[in-house]
């Protein structure tokens, strides 16, 4: 079975030779940018494949193409490959190929706390919520567990799939800062930098490198971790503070369907909409969301600013937040927005991101040989502010599941009349009524007194 597959992988590519400059073979089932890059034929491309057969890698084929196989994902039947691009045609029209995606890049989605602005300061006042025993995976640039607002125990485990080390770190600083909106405590600043779920327990992934560069592979790679693991570590919640280009069908792409596993897992898969809200020439544009944030499955959230203060009236949406609707697909995105300008967080010295942003810099209330804090903007801001949301409100009520989450949030959240829905979704984050209505839902989700809870 093995050697006819590969005589007919070998057939087709010889097949591909001859006739160079050919349109492309009926069926083909490579993506946008595969199908220009297989016109041309003349590099490699590093590439994710999905082969048809679950648990079976695509090795074999690889090799018959002369090229390099890669990490495999068992889960999604697939295996990462760098392949010469005159053999991406027939590769992807062989019959035990399901698809050809190219492993795209990701980047971390860039550009004060506000727990007082959504509402998560009157949700612990009253409630005494801070998402203890809720554990959010971060896939990012990894984490500086040492930051004194995080304490000894926030970081409950840390992975690294860039550099496989085994000890956290963060040599770009866009995890820490993530990590700082969700659940740092704001011991460097009196209290006054909080995250939004203090008590949480995180789980920290890194799929980015120093640069806040990485590859769609790292990311998935992260997912399905996470996905693994999330009985261990109690996962409810995974905040993508990452960015990749569309070049495909939310059905079909790896990244998307990555995170599809997870909320069937029954993981929140919440991610940044993106920063792609302008032009070249800086007016509005529409169709800038990124993925995975273009599937209907996550929870895709744009930024919005505060503009310092905690009255809603003049929140406003950022500039360089992306609207939908989604590429290729055109599904309405993004689902809400949530403050992400100008956002207040941890800061780790040794990084690139506080190295290069000198006049981001934040001093605390407490003494310290460095600043321990910077002021970020982007989608990247945004997405775990509405994780640390999502903590609270499965303290409230753990039976919640991602959609009745993803429910609760849009129903909750706050319409302005000045924006479309492709610009702000359901609306601006309300933290306070999104916890009180998944609080209220507990009692009516309970047995009748007199029901005994068995099957009729």
């Amino acid at each position: 079975m093995l050697r006819r597959a590969l005589l007919t992988l070998a057939l087709l590519v010889a097949a591909t030779s001859v006739a160079a400059g050919a349109e492309h073979q009926a069926g083909t089932r490579l993506d946008a940018v595969l199908e220009d890059r297989a016109e041309t034929g003349d590099g490699v491309s590093r590439v994710i494949i999905q082969t048809r057969e679950a648990g079976v890698p695509a090795s074999a084929l690889i090799r018959a193409c002369q090229g390099t196989p890669g990490r495999k994902f068992t889960t999604l039947s697939a295996q990462v490959a760098d392949i010469p691009d005159s053999c991406l045609e027939p590769l992807s029209a062989h019959p035990d190929v399901l698809a050809v995606s190219v492993d795209r890049a990701v980047r971390g989605a860039l550009q004060r706390t506000t727990r007082a602005t959504v509402g998560a300061t009157w949700v612990a006042e009253q409630f005494g919520f801070d998402g203890a025993g809720v554990g959010i995976a971060i896939v990012d640039s990894g984490v500086a567990a040492w930051h004194e607002d995080l304490g000894n125990s926030r970081v409950a485990h840390f992975a690294d799939f860039v550099n496989r080390q085994r000890q956290p770190y963060d040599d770009y600083g866009h995890g820490t800062h993530v990590a700082g909106i969700i659940a740092g405590n704001g011991q460097s600043s009196g209290g006054t930098r909080r995250g939004i779920a203090p008590g949480a327990h995180l789980v920290v992934l890194k799929a980015l490198d120093g640069e806040g560069d990485g590859n769609v592979s790292h990311v998935i790679a992260a997912i399905d971790y996470a996905v693994r693991h999330r009985a261990a570590f109690n996962i409810r919640i995974l905040n993508l503070s990452v960015a990749a280009g569309v070049y495909e069908s939310y059905n079909t792409d790896p990244l998307t369907q990555a995170a599809r596993r997870a909320v069937d897992a029954g993981i929140v898969v919440i991610t940044a909409a993106g920063n792609q809200g302008r032009d070249a020439s800086g007016a509005p544009q529409y169709g800038g969301i990124t993925a995975p944030g273009n599937a209907p499955w996550v929870l895709t959230v744009g930024a919005a600013n505060d503009n310092g203060t905690v009255d809603r009236r003049d929140d406003t949406i950022a500039a360089f937040s992306s609207r939908g609707p989604a590429p290729f697909d055109g599904s309405a995105k993004p689902d809400l927005v949530a403050p992400g300008v100008a956002i207040e967080s941890l800061a780790d010295p040794g990084t690139l991101l506080y190295l290069t942003r000198p006049k981001a810099r934040r001093w605390g209330s407490v003494k310290s040989g460095t600043e321990p804090y910077l002021a970020l903007s982007g989608t990247s801001m945004a997405a775990p502010i509405v994780a640390g949301t999502v903590a609270l409100m499965l303290q409230a009520n753990p039976s919640l599941s991602p959609d009745s989450v993803k429910s609760i949030l849009l129903k909750t959240a706050q319409s302005s009349s000045r924006y479309d829905q492709f610009t702000q979704g359901a609306g601006f984050l309300n933290a306070r009524a999104a916890v009180t209505l998944a609080r209220s839902l507990v009692a009516s989700e309970a047995p009748d007194a007199a029901d005994d809870g068995s099957a009729r």
